[in-house]
């Protein structure tokens, strides 16, 4: 018979008592998930560059002591991803804002006259009639008699406005504390990450740290594969402008990039450039921006990216695909790079169970 010390409860109160505390932490956590809700994809955004970047910080990290130099690393990280954000954006509010003046006149002309119908409709392999009695109808008439333009009520534009000034004041918001959180982060180092290999082989032991290290691993990948090939697809595509003879063919194959790092966006650029060279006339030109266009898309998407993303985490094609468009479609933008971390795990249980 077991003597128990005084004070020292029975073993079934310590199970009740493991219990109560296990459920007690698990509320304690959803309560403080509940709070942050809002910045939840802040944090994550940040924890997704944090891990692509985790290699360059390693290198340029100081020895332990320097926290001064550590804060200006970090500092200097935080600012590049900012600027490598924020920049195109700039550069395609500063061109458009160039561009505002003819914009208006185009737009001042079109309500004292209409817009004329374009070439491109009479050529329609099919319903070029209805499409040019629908125009003469609503756009070819001065655009304050036009029953499209009446049909637009002062206060619907007003509504989207304020809509689009809410997204879009909500968004800047989340990026600056994205930023911010991921100064954080660069600031702790490898502290940080020490403590949560720690944590990881505490809890889930040494097969469940290993499987962290490899979602890690398809995450860091991910972002890899989507923005080398994105800005790929852009030069490329940004070749093929300048030599058909698309205006701002730099803008565009910016553009174009920006679009190239979700997938199957590049063709609404470049679709759009082929469709003014050929209102234009040049059809050739059109027809080699397309043709060109998806031979691009069309490699990057299916062979390339895969095989950059599956190359750090022994995916396969398939696997990475589905994970890519499956994500995206379930979460978002973040579901690029949730997604083929969940397809890793999948992938990692499934080689661990047929050993």
């Amino acid at each position: 018979m077991t003597l128990r010390k005084p004070g020292e409860p029975e073993p079934s109160n310590k199970k009740i008592q493991h219990a109560a505390s296990t459920v007690l932490y698990a509320l304690l956590v959803i309560l403080a998930l509940w709070v942050v809700r809002d910045f939840i994809p802040a944090v994550v955004w940040a924890a997704v560059i944090a891990i692509a970047l985790w290699p360059l910080l390693q290198r340029l990290e100081p020895k332990p002591g320097s926290r001064a130099r550590t804060a200006g690393i970090a500092l200097l990280l935080t600012a590049a991803v900012g600027l490598f954000i924020v920049l195109p954006f700039l550069l395609v509010l500063t061109q458009a804002a160039h561009e505002s003046h003819e914009l208006i006149a185009w737009f001042k002309q079109a309500e004292a006259n209409g817009i004329p119908l374009p070439a491109l409709v009479e050529h329609l392999p099919f319903e070029s009639q209805q499409v040019s009695a629908w125009w003469q109808e609503n756009l070819a008439r001065p655009l304050h008699e036009s029953p499209v333009a009446n049909g637009l009520h002062a206060e619907s534009v007003l509504a989207f406005g304020r809509h689009f000034g809410a997204l879009a004041a909500h968004g800047l918001i989340l990026f600056g504390f994205m930023l911010v959180t991921l100064f954080v982060i660069f600031q702790a180092g490898s502290s940080m990450s020490g403590n949560l290999v720690k944590a990881t082989r505490r809890a889930f032991g040494a097969d469940g740290s290993r499987l962290v290290e490899q979602m890690a691993a398809a995450v860091r990948g991910t972002v890899s594969g989507l923005v080398v090939v994105g800005i790929g697809e852009g030069l490329l595509l940004g070749i093929a402008y300048a030599i058909t003879g698309v205006p701002h063919a730099t803008l565009l194959g910016l553009l174009t990039a920006i679009a190239a790092m979700l997938p199957f966006c590049a063709p609404i650029i470049f679709c759009g450039a082929a469709l003014w060279l050929f209102v234009q006339g040049a059809t050739v030109g059109a027809l080699c921006v397309l043709i060109f266009g998806f031979v691009v898309v069309l490699v990057a998407e299916h062979f390339v990216r895969p095989l950059l993303i599956g190359s750090s985490t022994r995916l396969p094609f398939l696997l990475v695909l589905f994970g890519i468009l499956g994500g995206a479609q379930t979460f978002g933008l973040l579901g690029l790079f949730i997604g083929p971390a969940l397809m890793t795990v999948l992938t990692v249980m499934w080689r661990d169970w047929v050993k």
